[in-house]
């Protein structure tokens, strides 16, 4: 057996599949989406074996990409679950035959409920078909499959299919990069456009701050205890007057200064680099990593210009930004 060929034989078939599929769209697409976009409850989709698994894919991504939908088994659905259905809801079917006894089951009680029924299948003159407000064929000559059995043709367009009206879908509510990350905070760009600096910054008893008047070794106990390499210097209402970092403190040292007998106004940076506390952390990373030396630490003022808290590179690293 050539492996190589028969690996190429397969992807042909399932090429060739959604190339008459793609010839195929017409007004019944249009008129799905539509019908879901106007659909005031939400979306169920239903298929047996494969149909089911790619039922629960497209359940999936219309429900990452701003369109309520859930998967439903049909046979779980034949006793009791078909109770999740309601008149306002837009329920989808998946079936190669049209004919799985499952899904043909449900149908009255779909009908009864007065969800409005789309199939999705290869048979336009199947049960399931001649049931829906709208009928999705996907014409499927055969399957890749050696023996023409193993559902992939027909459960790759079936995908398709899903993949189409979620997109045209997003399209029609003008889903936003927003709105993914909203639905999405677990990834990176969930945290890029949702996680403010308020959600890392050093608050509260681990923010590193002094008062202008503090001792040399009050300023240096700071920096040690609160383990941020930094302190922000304010004045008797918190508004930030400087910044003192281990980099502050070595270049006094390396230029032989007593350290010890200077005041923490001699040695902070009287024009420290901050961000706001309601600004993005995405933000606060450029601001650090854009310089051709990296800021490590970054004071945090609030909109009254009053520090707030300290925001360093490492949490920002370790929250995935």
């Amino acid at each position: 057996m050539d492996i190589l060929a028969e690996i190429a034989r397969v992807m042909e078939l399932e090429a060739r599949t959604l190339v008459r599929l793609r010839e195929g769209v017409g007004p019944s697409y249009e008129e799905a989406v539509r019908l879901i976009y106007a659909c005031p409850g939400k979306v169920i989709l239903t298929g047996m074996g494969k149909s089911g698994s790619i039922a629960q894919k497209i359940a999936s991504t219309m429900v990452s990409t701003g369109t309520p939908a859930m998967f439903m088994h049909p046979a779980e659905g034949m006793h009791g679950d078909i109770g999740i259905a309601h008149k306002d809801d837009v329920i989808i079917a998946i079936s190669k035959s049209g004919e799985s006894d499952e899904l043909i089951g449900l149908l009255p009680s779909i009908r009864r409920i007065g969800a409005r029924f789309i199939a999705i299948t290869p048979k336009a003159e199947s049960t399931i078909a001649r049931y829906a407000d709208i009928v999705l064929v996907t014409p499927v000559e055969e399957e890749a499959c050696p023996l023409n059995m193993a559902p992939t043709c027909s459960t790759t367009a079936a995908l398709v299919v899903g993949d189409a009206l979620a997109m045209a879908l997003m399209k029609l509510r003008d889903f936003q990069p927003e709105d993914f990350a909203l639905y999405h905070p677990g990834g990176q760009l969930g945290k890029r456009l949702l996680l403010t600096v308020s959600d890392i910054m050093r608050s509260g008893e681990a923010n590193p701050i002094i008062g202008v008047t503090a001792s040399i070794r009050d300023m240096l106990c700071e920096i040690t205890s609160k383990r941020a390499g930094a302190v922000s210097v304010v004045d008797d209402d918190h508004h930030l007057l400087g910044l003192v970092t281990d980099y502050d403190i070595r270049r006094v040292l390396e230029k032989g200064g007593d350290i010890l007998a200077m005041t923490v106004s001699e040695i902070m940076n009287k024009k420290p680099t901050f961000v706001y506390v309601d600004e993005k952390a995405i933000q606060a990373l450029e601001i650090m990593e854009n310089r051709e030396k990296p800021f490590l630490v970054l004071p945090v003022l609030d909109r009254r210009e009053k520090v707030v808290g300290m925001i360093h590179l490492h949490d920002l690293v370790a929250r995935g930004l």
